[in-house]
């Protein structure tokens, strides 16, 4: 097989990007926050798609999008780490197509 295998993603399912800076943050005040620190509550995250199932309506491969990171399934391809998720697990897309349909927030 080869090195590099194509890889289509099936049914709603979206292929996203690891977010390699999720680890620390920074406050507004400017301290950094590691990611072994304990967060009140769950903590969304923004991931960019990078591959998108043919049943997949509302987002295309280059969205951001927000979802559940305690909700995830990691899988390595080709030394990269991505997440696999279903469309409606994620709560909000970012993108430049949108339009009309936003909200009117500015992230």
């Amino acid at each position: 097989m080869a090195d590099k295998t194509p890889i289509r993603m099936l049914h709603d399912r979206l292929l996203v990007e690891v977010d390699r800076e999720s680890g620390e943050r920074r406050s507004s005040g400017g301290i950094v926050i590691p990611a072994t620190a304990a967060m009140g509550g769950r903590r969304l995250t923004w991931s960019k798609v990078v591959a998108r199932g043919p049943q997949s309506r509302s987002i295309e491969v280059g969205d951001r999008v927000l979802f559940d990171a305690e909700d995830k399934a990691e899988v390595e391809v080709h030394g990269e780490l991505y997440i696999v998720m279903r469309e409606r697990d994620v709560h909000a897309v970012a993108s430049d197509r949108l339009g009309e349909d936003a909200t009117g927030l500015y992230l």
